[in-house]
């Protein structure tokens, strides 16, 4: 199989894969944790799950979250929004917190974020 060892998933699956096999060459699951520097636990976990759901099981999967609630044409508009200032927005004083942010995102967009998690949306 084709794997780069060097990207994160593709070594992790390839690791997966590699137990596989040597568990079916006879290898003992503490031989197959030294021999790929994982934990005894890991390498059991894995086989079980080969066994209960064949070996497709081991393969690596796109990790995907919840969709983005604003696209990133809205994403790129939030500074522009920011740089008039909070009292634009009716705050009291030239602060912007998370929550101000959150209700500036409501407002110009009709989202709504928990008033904490505008810091995720302004760090990205």
């Amino acid at each position: 199989m084709g794997y780069d060892v060097h990207s994160g998933s593709d070594w992790k699956q390839w690791r997966r894969m590699q137990a596989w096999q040597l568990s079916k060459q006879g290898w003992k699951p503490r031989d197959i944790a030294i021999a790929l520097d994982v934990s005894k636990g890991a390498v059991s976990q894995w086989l079980t799950a080969a066994r209960l759901g064949g070996k497709a099981v081991l393969r690596s999967r796109s990790r995907r979250g919840a969709s983005p609630k604003l696209t990133a044409a809205q994403m790129r508009l939030i500074p522009d929004f920011l740089s008039h200032g909070s009292e634009a927005y009716g705050f009291r004083g030239e602060l912007w917190t998370t929550a101000r942010v959150a209700k500036v995102i409501e407002e110009e967009f009709g989202v709504s974020y928990h008033r904490g998690h505008p810091y995720r949306v302004l760090v990205n």
